[in-house]
């Protein structure tokens, strides 16, 4: 069998995981890593600033991005290194056992179910109509704040971080392995962890978290195109393409920005507009067009990434049978 074939069974086989078991409930490694770059920018991220502070000189910018790349090196280089040398051995000591290892490391890193999971614990209460409950579920998985929101508020919410998440939890670990092997899954899902938790454009972290935020945004970028490509197919493709091409760029994250205005096409409806995040009141770009997402649409966007899934899953395998006869 290829390595192309190999690869593939890898694929289906880590969501295969995922669907059965979900992330793993104790020991994950994503967990640790968090800790880990939490420890390090406590000692790393010096002089810390008051927002009120945010404009500084422009030597103290450049020294807090210096130490922000040596935090990103810190972060990234000696695990690579330590994982990369052990599937060099695994790969010419036994093959299976490379593959087995692969498998394991791409189901760690992706997080389909979980995602899923997460909307509905929204979507439930929602539509039985507890507000109180669909706010405090919604705190889970935003950074905006959720005490005021309406019904309509958290739907949108959800739908926009379902959409965002398929790429950043599933679409691109799925890319990068079968670009890189598990080190390109490994390292996207690290640069991703790395721009959740300092990748925030307040005083605290606009400098130090520069590296972590151009290097996830350069690794998503070619995942997240055929994640808005994908929804489109799935979806209502003329209007998914059309919000895409028309909104994508009023929106701040160049990634975000495509995936979630093709999602909000390809399911015809409305989502975005005004949020506060951390009491401040933010005029947020209006994504697809249609009427504004109802409770109902969490899980039509939860059925468009599983569809997504499945449309990945099929013409991977399709390509890999076809390089597989050649």
């Amino acid at each position: 069998m290829s390595l192309v074939l190999w690869m593939a069974l890898s694929v289906i086989s880590a969501c295969l995981l995922d669907r059965l078991f979900g992330e793993p409930r104790k020991w994950h490694p994503l967990v640790g890593y968090g800790n880990y770059l939490y420890w390090l920018e406590k000692r790393l991220n010096l002089d810390v600033l008051r927002d009120s502070e945010f404009d500084v000189s422009q030597a103290h910018q450049y020294k807090t991005k210096r130490r922000g790349i040596i935090a990103w090196c810190c972060a990234t280089l000696p695990l690579v290194m330590i994982a990369g040398g052990i599937f060099e051995l695994l790969f010419h000591g036994s093959f299976l056992l490379y593959w087995i290892s692969s498998t394991l490391v791409l189901y760690v890193c992706i997080g389909q179910k979980s995602l899923l999971q997460h909307a509905d614990w929204i979507h439930r209460p929602l539509v039985a109509g507890d507000i109180e409950q669909a706010r405090e579920k919604v705190g889970w998985i935003v950074s905006r704040e959720t005490s005021e929101m309406d019904e309509y508020q958290i739907t949108s919410a959800t739908i926009e971080s379902v959409l965002e998440n398929g790429n950043d939890a599933i679409y691109g670990a799925l890319f990068w392995f079968l670009v890189a092997g598990p080190i390109g899954a490994i390292v996207f899902r690290m640069a991703n962890t790395m721009d959740a938790m300092w990748g925030y454009k307040n005083a605290r972290f606009i400098h130090f978290g520069w590296c972590a935020a151009k290097l996830d945004d350069a690794l998503g970028y070619l995942p997240a195109r055929l994640t808005a490509i994908s929804y489109a197919l799935v979806g209502n493709t003329h209007l998914a393409l059309n919000c895409w091409k028309q909104q994508a760029d009023h929106c701040e994250s160049p990634n975000g920005g495509p995936v979630m205005t093709s999602g909000a096409g390809a399911l015809s409806i409305a989502i975005g507009g005004p949020a506060v995040y951390h009491g401040v009141l933010k005029q947020k770009q209006f994504m697809g067009r249609g009427i504004k997402a109802s409770g109902s649409d969490i899980a039509r966007a939860c059925q468009l990434v599983q569809s997504t899934t499945h449309i990945w899953l099929v013409t991977m395998s399709l390509i890999a049978g076809l390089l597989s006869i050649q």
